[in-house]
């Protein structure tokens, strides 16, 4: 029984090796953290916590910072592209795995492929040189016109359709986001027992029915799952931001006004930080994306552990 328990040196060196790969994560992450904790001190120390993430200043001139503006920014541009671009993925992925003829489930698959390995500058690009002057001249002045008026609503399409501002960021974010959820929702799908929807379409079930009472229910998680990975690069998305967002610190209700992110400061101002509290406080703004970024998916993976454990019994 001892000859058949004891490990061969084949396989300690394999366990081994896995496990170094997999604390090295933690090692990576620890790193991170301690770098963005250390060169932020001296803003921690001078704004503190409670100062800094509630502040709207951001004068490099007086030494003044203040995050609150970013986070917005951030939270306001990832919140739009996740509404804007959840319904065409769940879209895309019932059309190929339930709607689509065969011959188009392959160039279609490949399409998303490809849409999401497209490098974020050339999305940027293409969003400044393309996409901004038709939201700018088109659809801007269209929903001003259409929306504008309207209580509430109307506050959200205020000021001068330039192009450059928040709902085009969110456009170009939404755009970035779909092969995501998309790809992860399709293969979801595909994972719906054949055996389940023939039964369905046996007892008289019409597609949609089979789609929304069948497929949807069965592949829910998984669909979550892409939402939460489309989330995660929503959140850090730099360059393509950069190009058609502006770099205005100011919180404002109208989608057409320009704003900042702390993603787009960061590539905007690191250049520019000519003193060591400026320096700190872009780090500490960093320190922010940081604990946003683990905080937001840590409570998406606690829903997603709890809808397993509920899915399950």
């Amino acid at each position: 029984m001892a000859k058949i328990l004891k490990k061969s040196p084949a396989d300690l060196i394999f366990s081994s090796v896995t496990a170094l790969a997999s604390f090295s994560i933690i090692v990576f992450i620890a790193g991170i953290l301690y770098v963005l904790i250390s060169e932020s001190s001296l803003a921690i120390k001078q704004f503190g916590v409670i100062k800094f993430l509630t502040s709207t200043d951001w004068d490099p001139v007086k030494e003044s910072f203040g995050a609150l503006t970013n986070i917005y920014g951030t939270m306001l541009t990832t919140f739009l592209s996740l509404l804007l671009a959840i319904p065409v993925a769940i879209g895309i992925a019932v059309f190929v795995t339930e709607i689509a003829p065969g011959f188009l489930k392959g160039p279609i698959g490949i399409a998303i492929e490809l849409l999401a390995a497209i490098p974020s500058i050339i999305y940027g690009m293409w969003g400044l040189f393309t996409l901004s002057p038709i939201m700018a001249n088109h659809i801007e002045p269209f929903l001003k016109k259409t929306v504008g008026g309207l209580p509430l609503i109307g506050m959200l399409f205020e000021g001068t359709p330039m192009g450059i501002d928040i709902l085009t960021a969110s456009v170009i974010l939404s755009i970035m986001i779909i092969p995501f959820t998309a790809s992860i929702a399709r293969d979801s799908f595909n994972l719906t027992p054949s055996v389940v929807k023939e039964s369905a379409y046996a007892i008289g079930a019409t597609k949609w029915e089979v789609i929304k009472n069948i497929v949807m229910p069965y592949s829910k998680l998984g669909v979550f799952g892409g939402v939460v990975l489309s989330l995660g690069r929503a959140l850090g998305e730099t360059m393509a931001v950069a190009f058609v967002l502006g770099n205005n610190h100011r919180i404002t209700t109208s989608l057409l006004d320009a704003a900042a992110t702390i993603t787009v400061t960061l590539a905007n101002e690191f250049a520019e930080a000519d003193n060591d509290v400026y320096l700190s406080s872009l780090f500490y703004l960093a320190l922010v994306l940081f604990v946003m970024s683990f905080i937001t998916l840590a409570v998406a993976k606690i829903f997603l552990l709890k809808a397993e454990r509920k899915h399950s019994q």
